[in-house]
């Protein structure tokens, strides 16, 4: 794996292990939203989980054709460098594209261990993909991100990570509105 690919794995992984811990300390009340309309923390990591998932099969089955992808052009560029910076923006909300918000909206979601279980098999499947990116393909457009547009596997890498921290602003919000401050749950 190319050396910085490898630090936004591991900065992915930071990240995904921080949101987790943020989950599960909420258990028994993870799958309890903090007011009606509004997601749960169980809800929150089963969509940063969707995401992943998805975007991890689509690079696979991309990489199993041997063209060379399309190169990303400056608009690009600059779309995907604007999302970015919305992402990192604190408190600021903006609508999920069609379908990602509805199946975590209306879908069962499963308990924060297996989900735990399912993103750490997705991720080891990440890390096989980024051991094997060819380095001729490192700047080509791999993904096609629905606000960015066609994106490089650096892109990707960033996306995801940025995704991630703005929805553990959100687990904050769901964490302090589920444990206000000095309330410590008694576990019986």
């Amino acid at each position: 794996m190319n050396h910085r690919l490898h630090l936004k794995l591991e900065q992915l992984e930071h990240a995904t292990e921080r949101l987790l811990a943020s989950a599960e300390a909420l258990e028994p009340d993870s799958a309890k939203a903090p007011v009606p309309g509004k997601w749960s923390a169980n809800q929150v990591v089963h969509h940063l989980l969707f995401i992943e998932s998805n975007i991890v099969q689509y690079i696979q089955k991309k990489m199993q054709s041997e063209e060379l992808l399309p190169k990303v052009g400056l608009l690009t560029r600059l779309r995907a460098r604007f999302v970015r910076l919305l992402l990192r923006i604190p408190g600021l909300k903006y609508r999920a594209p069609r379908g990602v918000a509805t199946l975590t909206d209306t879908g069962e979601v499963p308990p924060l261990a297996e989900q735990r279980l399912t993103w750490q098999a997705t991720r080891r499947q990440m890390e096989r993909i980024l051991n094997e990116f060819p380095s001729r393909q490192l700047n080509r457009a791999i993904f096609p991100h629905p606000r960015s547009g066609r994106i490089t596997i650096y892109q990707v890498m960033d996306f995801l990570l940025d995704h991630l921290l703005h929805h553990q602003q959100q687990m904050d919000r769901i964490t302090k509105a589920l444990r206000p401050a000095g309330q410590v749950l008694v576990k019986s």
